[in-house]
């Protein structure tokens, strides 16, 4: 079943892609995820476009562009964004492309 989800555009949010190709997660920050979501899939992202097309897996949402890039810069650091996933996202969606 497809899910419409609806993310505001008055705040400002990160974002979790995985690649329906080879199930690659790709992470980032934007006030528009919508948008963003569109240009990945539209191949206008250097690294995306490899790995395109992308399905959104994973969002928060902040007041605060800075605190949208602090979460953005830690999850990538955190280096493991499927062990990061285990506990937000249902398992079907995180072992696809195992």
């Amino acid at each position: 079943m497809d899910h419409q989800i609806r993310i505001s555009k008055s705040h400002f949010h990160i974002y979790i892609l995985q690649s329906e190709v080879d199930g690659t997660f790709y992470v980032g920050y934007t006030a528009d995820v919508e948008k963003r979501l569109k240009q990945h899939n539209a191949g206008r992202s250097t690294y995306t476009n490899k790995h395109r097309p992308y399905r959104l897996i994973y969002t928060e949402t902040f007041i605060a562009k800075m605190d949208a890039k602090n979460r953005e810069r830690y999850i990538k650091k955190y280096g493991n964004i499927r062990g990061f996933l285990k506990s937000r996202v249902p398992p079907r969606i995180h072992n696809s492309g195992d």
